[in-house]
């Protein structure tokens, strides 16, 4: 089983953002805009709950409402923990592994209760394996080591169907994410491959935020399924997408076009959640301090089946046609190409 040095801040990261951030520019001069068909609905104003502070969620990575408590994810560490807020946004609450994780992205809790963690980042595309830590009721913990089938990917979503599969979906430059799913059955400690099952594509919005420019609304830094199994939405550093979901068909909800949301403006959001009643997201972003906002969903985005049945409600307890791709030929080969010094150039210093 490979190993793997814990991922913490370093000088080589701030040289791959320092890229990152000068391709950004170039990326988003030669990729659309959105046309004004794609323009996002205009649901209710957004209001803000409350304010994270907390310096132990200084990079504010995932989060999952569940009840009346929220569930946060810190980007970093040297263990797996996860911490519960309270509607004030105070950490009341702590349940900690101990694992060293490389790089946790985001956080889902499924329907019995057990909290996923997806260690999937990799800023470097570097990783033989990336890793699912699941925290479950008792105080049990399991590792599962997965290998993409085409190379290494850095990820930051992780979608768990109310059947428990989890789905791990691709950050991508270029706005065009891989959606990958365990091809077998899960084994403590082993390592599983992963099987491409779908693609998710995003296009240029206009909506401003996020810390690489335009090409931030091409990004996707997060993922989350509704507790009720109604929708599942995806996010950039910009907007939300959210689908309908019946039962746990996550690829086929993927196969239809979803409602865009325009989120607010954050300097590096990529923590998103349902609400408790499936009716609007919660999303935050890091720096502090961190306003967790309640983002009302347009009337209709959800599906109006119920969640299937024999299964359990989520726990508050810790402890217990879609968008097209966008690049014309020309634009998107100029891209791979300054994606592809980019990364000669990292791989040189």
């Amino acid at each position: 089983m490979p190993t793997q040095a814990h991922g913490s801040p370093d000088r080589a990261w701030a040289r791959r953002l320092v890229v990152t951030v000068a391709l950004s520019g170039a990326l988003a001069a030669a990729l659309p805009s959105a046309s004004a068909e794609e323009a996002a609905p205009t649901p209710a104003e957004p209001t803000v709950r409350c304010a994270i502070t907390d310096e132990r969620l200084a990079e504010l990575s995932g989060l999952v409402v569940v009840g009346e408590q929220t569930l946060a994810l810190n980007d970093g560490g040297e263990q797996v923990a996860v911490y519960g807020l309270d509607g004030a946004c105070q950490v009341v609450d702590v349940q900690t592994a101990p694992v060293d994780p490389y790089d946790p992205e985001d956080l889902a809790v499924d329907r019995d209760g057990a909290v996923w963690l997806a260690d999937t980042g990799d800023n470097g595309t570097q990783r033989p394996t990336v890793a699912l830590h699941v925290l479950r009721r008792g105080g049990a913990v399991a590792l599962y080591r997965l290998s993409y089938p085409d190379g290494p990917h850095d990820a930051e979503a992780l979608l768990v169907a109310p059947d428990g599969t989890p789905y791990v979906v691709t950050k991508e430059v270029l706005g065009s994410s891989g959606v990958y799913r365990p091809a077998g059955a899960l084994t403590d400690g082993a390592t599983v491959p992963l099987e491409r099952v779908s693609t998710v594509n995003v296009t240029l919005t206009g909506t401003p935020g996020g810390p690489v420019g335009r090409a931030g609304q091409l990004m996707i830094t997060g993922g989350a399924v509704a507790s009720d199994g109604s929708a599942l939405a995806l996010r950039t550093y910009t907007d939300a997408y959210v689908w309908p979901l019946s039962g746990s068909d996550v690829v086929g909800a993927l196969a239809a076009t979803p409602a865009r949301v325009a989120l607010p403006e954050s300097p590096q959001g990529e923590a998103v959640s349902f609400s408790a009643d499936s009716r609007a997201l919660v999303v935050a972003s890091e720096g502090l301090p961190s306003d967790v906002t309640l983002v009302p969903l347009p009337e209709g985005t959800a599906a109006p089946d119920p969640a299937p049945e024999g299964t359990a409600p989520v726990l508050a307890d810790l402890a217990g046609d879609a968008p097209s791709l966008p690049a014309a030929l020309l634009a998107a080969l100029g891209a791979v190409i300054l994606v592809w010094l980019g990364r000669r150039l990292l791989r040189r210093s």
